[in-house]
């Protein structure tokens, strides 16, 4: 009688485990997949970024044109230097781990 209820015991705990293994993985993809979708929106943002950097740099050059060939004073704003060097605190994409690795 005691082992049956040992073994009674030991498969619930089996059960409940595999429920919140089961549990796990599913958070994980969904997180998995939060971060793939960020980070795709993050990556248009980099370059919605960079294409408005640019845009400023070719606007000021224009302005420094206009300023030399009028001879007229032009107030041509600075491009912060975060703006000069966007990637330059950009840590490395960390790859991804998958819940696959976790399967039995």
């Amino acid at each position: 009688m005691r082992k049956q209820k040992q073994m009674e015991d030991l498969t619930d705990e089996v059960t409940r485990l595999q429920i919140g293994n089961r549990d796990l993985m599913q958070s994980i993809n969904a997180k998995e997949q939060n971060y793939v979708a960020i980070e795709s929106a993050n990556n248009v943002l980099r370059a919605q970024y960079a294409e408005l950097t640019d845009r400023l740099r070719s606007l000021n050059s224009v302005l420094q044109v206009i300023e030399e060939v009028s001879g007229l004073a032009v107030d041509i704003p600075e491009i912060p230097d975060s703006m000069v060097n966007p990637w330059q605190l950009h840590r490395p994409i960390q790859p991804m781990v998958s819940a696959d690795m976790f399967l039995p």
